[in-house]
């Protein structure tokens, strides 16, 4: 395999570029949403596909090398790029910077006020990666950083800001730490030899999976409140019915003693429920533009 090719299989490896489907469908399905009373042009439609993959790589970069050291002295993630020294940090530097300089001409292309917010942005998804340092609140604040791109994208469509569009972003919100609470049960003993910040930590495990379950009642909730305010239909509320279904199998085949099924239901179930969302918000708007007759 030519070096080239290797040195990006590296850095798609690095920031689990996979994993981009967890969130882009939600800002895919913001477009969908506002594109009932908004023209959404080809090009424009580009430009939000690279504004939210830029955003994504360039935060998960960042966080690569901010916990290089941590993932050093963390046998679970001690084969990372960084710190097995297949990637130098120099490396991830320049790659961060390359993907976040692509986030904000993205930004430019769509809109100035998408321009101007593109600075705070960055800010607020690169400074996640120093929260697990000083609060256990850094699994809602991961979800809070990546529930802006739904946001993001809305605004990118519209123009402006509208209340209804949070719906959306609260699913994702709680979707997102509901998960990562789960996720770090596996670094619970890690966590406080170092004396990093975590629900499962500081709480036990046991009470952080009580923690996650109320979170994903409340994506649940979040989602069905969008099929009331945006009027959706049968299809969406199909694939809801699916989601529901994909959250509860998490819940049942990660247990607090019974870790061993995480990646399983961390890639397939969540690629699964981001995708259905998608595909049934699409599915209710295209069946809606055919019984229009436009």
């Amino acid at each position: 395999m030519k070096p080239v090719t290797q040195q990006i299989l590296n850095f798609g490896q690095m920031i689990k570029f996979s994993h981009t489907v967890f969130a882009l469908p939600f800002a895919l399905s913001a477009v969908v949403l506002a594109h009932r009373d908004n023209d959404v042009t080809l090009q424009a439609f580009f430009w939000i596909l690279v504004a939210m993959v830029s955003a994504r790589s360039a935060a998960m970069g960042f966080n690569r090398i901010v916990d290089a050291r941590l993932d050093r002295l963390n046998p679970r993630t001690a084969d990372r790029h960084i710190p097995s020294g297949t990637m130098s940090s120099l490396s991830a530097i320049l790659f961060v910077s390359g993907f976040s300089l692509c986030f904000i001409i993205a930004s430019a292309m769509i809109s100035r006020l998408c321009f101007w917010l593109s600075i705070p942005v960055l800010g607020i998804l690169f400074f996640y990666s120093y929260t697990k340092r000083f609060t256990s609140l850094s699994h809602l604040y991961l979800g809070m950083s990546i529930s802006l791109a739904p946001l993001g994208a809305w605004i990118a469509v519209t123009g402006r800001f509208e209340p209804a569009i949070l719906i959306l972003c609260i699913a994702l919100l709680t979707y997102i730490a509901g998960f990562d609470i789960l996720y770090a049960c596996q670094d619970v003993q890690f966590d406080k030899e170092i004396g990093l910040y975590s629900i499962p930590s500081r709480l036990g495990v046991k009470t952080a999976f009580h923690i996650s379950s109320f979170l994903h009642i409340a994506t649940f909730i979040s989602l069905l409140a969008l099929f009331v305010v945006f009027d959706l239909g049968i299809i969406y509320l199909l694939a809801l019915a699916i989601i529901g279904a994909l959250l509860v199998f998490q819940h049942r085949v990660i247990r607090p003693h019974d870790l061993a099924h995480i990646e399983l239901a961390f890639f397939h179930a969540n690629s699964a429920i981001s995708i259905l969302l998608f595909l049934g918000i699409l599915g209710d708007e295209l069946l809606r533009y055919t019984l229009s007759g436009q």
